[in-house]
């Protein structure tokens, strides 16, 4: 090993001036079978570095056939190998020059020894989780309902997911996750995550609105516990409340009874989405007439309804209205843009904005994303947008 006599030869030789360096000097040596594969390095950012300190843990998360990503508790992060012409040694206890300056400053030698190197790094970057998986997961085996006295519902268990299952397959944090599930109205039933089919699910609300205009109740005002009571016979108690959950929102009145307030926007939604799933394409005026129609009595519906759910075609002779559901496009960026543009060559921001707000990142807007992968024109005095490069169709 070196001493601090040879070090400060080396110095002269090299023509620097001690003043003008740290007081300590490291001796650096490599010990036994160090080897660059031994150790991985993350550059955390001060949110991540906290969150580790404070005794939490990161998660790498994805299949064998995925792009790995790493998740904390409510955040998701895209993992990058990143590659530095600078060679990082691992060298424990070894310290920075803002932690030596109460040292001495007189000269002086510490021998440390190097327990790894590496020339790269992971770079993490933070990114919406993938959440398309979770649904297409669920809807291996919808919910339809308990079994008939007569059958039974066949055992799959691999068919069915836990909580844990769920973590461990799809590449969201916990937090993400769990607000998706409640999001796509996925309930747990025995201990495994469903999603109700949605003929199920109709049928379900069907009972609670027929019950609700029988009673002659406000939409606004409808007490739980007469709902179970009355409904508990045809369903069961839980998908009773669960279809309540899902289109309505619980509070409690003076006397401490629960009561529901059925939202409407989310009634005529499901209402309108089951009409237009039996047809490629609709007559604009002959859907809103049987959209009406079918919602019941005292709700109105509206086109603003549907965002994300349906799409109308004003550019033909009679308007059109078809099916489109947001949650059926691709989850990457590119691929949602190039999968819009090969549906229609050219859209208003109003008509393509419910389809790319999902991919907005924080604090960007659809117009941000819109520059970045679509060229505007003015097309008989409105904006529209197309794509920057050619479309297979």
């Amino acid at each position: 090993m070196r001493t601090l006599q040879e070090v400060q030869a080396t110095l002269e030789i090299a023509k620097l001036k001690q003043d003008d360096l740290q007081s300590v000097t490291h001796c650096l040596s490599f010990g036994e079978n160090v080897s660059s594969g031994d150790y991985c390095l993350m550059e955390l950012d001060e949110t991540l570095c906290k969150h580790i300190e404070a005794g939490k843990s990161l998660v790498i998360r994805g299949d064998k056939n995925e792009h790995a990503i790493l998740c904390s508790e409510d955040k998701t992060y895209d993992l990058k190998i990143a590659d530095t012409s600078n060679l990082l040694l691992f060298v424990p206890g070894c310290k920075s020059p803002d932690q030596m300056r109460d040292e001495s400053k007189d000269p002086q030698l510490v021998h440390a020894e190097v327990w790894g190197f590496s020339n790269c790094y992971w770079e993490l970057k933070q990114q919406r989780p993938k959440l398309k998986k979770l649904k297409k997961l669920l809807m291996e085996r919808p919910y339809e309902g308990p079994p008939l006295r007569t059958e039974e519902e066949p055992q799959l268990p691999e068919q069915l997911y836990t909580s844990a299952d769920l973590l461990e397959r799809v590449q969201a944090s916990e937090e993400e996750l769990f607000s998706h599930l409640r999001q796509i109205n996925a309930c747990e039933i025995d201990g495994f995550w469903r999603m109700l089919d949605f003929h199920y699910e109709m049928k379900l609300l069907g009972h609670v609105t027929q019950l609700v205009d029988s009673e002659s109740w406000s939409f606004t005002d409808v007490p739980l516990s007469t709902c179970l009571e009355e409904l508990g016979c045809l369903e069961p108690t839980n998908m009773i409340e669960h279809c309540l959950t899902c289109y309505g929102s619980r509070y409690t009145t003076e006397d401490g009874e629960v009561h529901f307030s059925l939202d409407e926007g989310k009634i005529c939604r499901a209402t309108a989405q089951m009409i237009l799933q039996n047809a490629v394409k609709f007559s604009l005026r002959e859907f809103q007439e049987v959209w009406q129609q079918s919602v019941p009595e005292g709700m109105s519906t509206g086109l603003d309804q549907l965002r994300g759910l349906a799409l109308v075609d004003r550019n033909t002779a009679s308007e059109t209205i078809s099916l489109l559901r947001v949650e059926d496009l691709p989850e990457d960026t590119l691929e949602r843009f190039n999968c819009l543009f090969g549906m229609r060559e050219k859209w208003t921001e109003a008509d393509i904005a419910p389809y790319i707000e999902d991919l907005c990142g924080e604090k960007q807007t659809t117009g941000a994303l819109l520059t970045k992968f679509a060229r505007s024109s003015m097309q008989n005095g409105t904006k529209v947008y197309n794509s920057r490069r050619p479309v297979a169709t």
